[in-house]
């Protein structure tokens, strides 16, 4: 592996730091957005239940604000159960929006990192064609000099599209995760709303 990136030069450092913040970012998020994290099942259930049980406390409050990101937004609803259905509805989508600004953190990075990495690597490959051009005269070619420069060129490349395709996946790929999560938030929060004003039953 050292080898490969000996042979690649200098300009393949950029891209293996690229490929090292892509993959961390694909770990935490991975991570991060599993669904029983987000967007726990027995949420609901369980706030209703205590909400009949003893109304809103700000005990309760506090432990949906650490609960989970569905929690933060439950707690926001609930701050508000006093007041009409449309401040309340009001209230969890300002957290709705805060929540899934949060849920987005680190993708316009990776993002980034897949459009760049092609980039970063055409660079190596215009490097690596400068050396080739560069060193040799038309009398005087110099074959290892020759054979250097194209393993610049061609492995920059190589290693610039290698890091662009997984990242790209994985960036589309929690891009639909988030907004799939934000709908379940969105259908969770509504129907406790709705409940809690008396509108529909479990």
């Amino acid at each position: 592996m050292f080898a490969l990136i000996q042979a690649a030069g200098w300009p393949i450092w950029p891209i293996i730091l690229a490929s090292v913040v892509a993959v961390a970012i694909i770990g935490e998020r991975i991570w991060a957005l599993r669904l029983n994290v987000v967007t726990p099942r027995d949420l609901l259930p369980k706030v209703l239940h205590e909400y009949r049980k003893n109304g809103v406390s700000e005990d309760m409050l506090a432990r949906l604000q650490k609960h989970s990101p569905l929690g933060q937004i439950f707690a926001a609803g609930l701050r508000n159960d006093k007041s009409t259905r449309e401040i309340m509805k009001e209230s969890i989508e300002e957290a709705g929006r805060a929540v899934a600004h949060n849920l987005e953190r680190y993708l316009t990075t990776l993002g980034t990192i897949a459009s760049l990495s092609p980039l970063m690597g055409l660079f190596g490959t215009l490097v690596g064609m400068i050396e080739i051009f560069g060193t040799n005269s038309p009398g005087n070619s110099n074959p290892a000099q020759l054979a250097h420069g194209i393993s610049v060129a061609l492995y920059n490349a190589a290693f610039g599209i290698l890091v662009a395709i997984p990242s790209m996946i994985f960036y589309r790929y929690f891009r639909a995760k988030v907004d799939s999560l934000v709908v379940e938030m969105e259908l969770q929060a509504l129907k406790l709303v709705e409940i809690v004003h008396g509108e529909r039953q479990d």
